[in-house]
């Protein structure tokens, strides 16, 4: 039983053919994999495998591709782990990176060849570490969480479940809801967290831990792209997922690995229904050559399909900036917020202040002496800030909702997820959507 309910299991045995897969156990290995498709239930794979056995030549390569065909039929039906705690690779690697999240042990390598195989085919000379280590692993984006041992991970995989159905027609588990109905100190401290000046730095957890219920926060991906958060929390004891940008890393902005991140995250929270809550404070999208060429455009492009493909309630809150595409994209009305509220500290604009003084006021600020000109600098951006970027603009045209204290924010959330429980949204018919992948 996983948090209080049943689950599909399947395991590897490293001290059998080093836990390589073939005939019998490929044959073996699909019977859990079809309960949990007839009961609906989570599906759980323990993996410490090196992959196809290669004694059972062509036998083995079919039944992982016949794995792969029934993990289409779980994906975004029932929740599914991975959970790594040995050498994985080639098909043991292929498997679990297409379940919906992925836990390893401090111990645990992943790769597609070996760094034997590497030296043989291309030359190079490669640790295991560097190769395949699960740290380096989960800073590329393909482990969510590194555990210190199978007892951690296996802990983490049951907090996990614990904030998902038991399947896309269920609801997640209901969690001491209606707890704290009134502002708590808690709450208070939330009115002096944001810095005054808008290029001082804050720990964006100080907030996430302060605005959901108990203090609770489970972290997806912690160590990849940690200039964004994702994880779970809870809303008047309901599951909901989280977005938040982190201003100490890269001051927040959106780049190519965030925007992976972020997309998949939201995709998996739609597929079982639980509500999206946006924390904004972004000065947008990282900008930069190295970012363009590996694909901020197109993988920013997922990040801003998935939200407005998302159906699910959309909560959004702008704590301070929210500029330029990181205003769209971290969930806006026009993308697909159902809620929208900001703080005080809020700026949206399309850019900075700073930025956007240098732009616009160009001629205005080169007319002026070399005296004068800091002087005119600075009440052009306080003018900026106050006139333009206000989020008293945004609400005058009904993109916020409401501007409200930091101190509310938890009860508004929760009135807000309340008020759009049973939202209902239908897309078009279609085979599928065609993302830019």
């Amino acid at each position: 039983p996983i948090a209080g309910g049943r689950a599909g299991v399947t395991a590897h045995y490293k001290r059998v053919f080093g836990g390589s897969v073939g005939e019998l156990w490929g044959a073996m290995g699909g019977g859990p994999m079809s309960l949990p498709a007839e009961t609906g239930c989570p599906f759980v794979a323990i993996n410490d495998s090196g992959g196809a056995r290669v004694q059972d030549a062509v036998t083995s390569l079919a039944w992982y591709a016949a794995m792969s065909r029934r993990q289409l039929g779980l994906s975004g039906v029932v929740p599914q782990v991975s959970i790594m705690l040995g050498k994985c690779a080639a098909g043991a690697v292929y498997s679990p990176i297409n379940t919906d999240v992925l836990v390893a042990t401090e111990s645990a390598y992943m790769f597609v060849t070996g760094p034997d195989i590497i030296r043989e085919t291309t030359g190079e000379e490669i640790t295991l570490e560097e190769l395949g280590g699960a740290y380096n692993q989960a800073r590329n984006g393909n482990i969510h969480h590194v555990a210190a041992d199978e007892e951690a991970a296996f802990a983490w995989a049951r907090s996990y479940l614990s904030f998902m159905p038991s399947n896309c027609f269920d609801e997640p588990p209901l969690i001491n809801p209606g707890l704290e109905p009134e502002i708590t100190d808690s709450d208070r401290e939330l009115d002096t967290l944001i810095p005054d000046s808008d290029r001082t730095g804050y720990d964006m957890y100080d907030i996430l831990l302060r605005i959901f219920d108990d203090g609770e926060f489970h972290e997806i991906g912690d160590a990849a792209a940690r200039n964004m958060i994702t994880g779970f929390a809870r809303v008047d004891g309901r599951s909901v997922g989280v977005v938040a940008n982190q201003p100490l890393v890269s001051s927040g902005a959106i780049d190519a690995r965030g925007s992976d991140k972020a997309a998949h995250f939201i995709r998996l929270c739609n597929a079982f229904g639980l509500p999206l809550v946006f924390v904004v404070d972004t000065p947008g999208v990282l900008p930069g050559v190295e970012e363009e060429k590996i694909g901020v455009i197109k993988r920013g492009g997922r990040f801003f399909y998935a939200v407005v493909e998302a159906t699910v309630p959309i909560v959004t809150v702008v704590v301070r900036k929210a500029y330029g595409g990181g205003y769209a994209v971290m969930g806006c009305k026009q993308l697909g917020g159902d809620i929208n509220l900001a703080w005080p500290t809020a700026r949206i604009a399309v850019m900075g202040a700073e930025a956007a003084v240098g732009l616009t006021q160009r001629r205005q600020l080169a007319a002026a002496s070399a005296e004068e000109r800091p002087v005119l600098r600075q009440q052009l951006i306080d003018f900026y800030n106050t006139a333009v970027a206000t989020p008293w603009t945004a609400a005058e045209r009904g993109y916020i909702d409401a501007v409200i204290e930091p101190s509310h924010t938890r009860l508004e959330i929760r009135a807000a997820l309340r008020l759009l429980r049973g939202k209902a949204v239908r897309h078009g018919p279609r085979k599928h959507h065609l993302m830019p992948l």
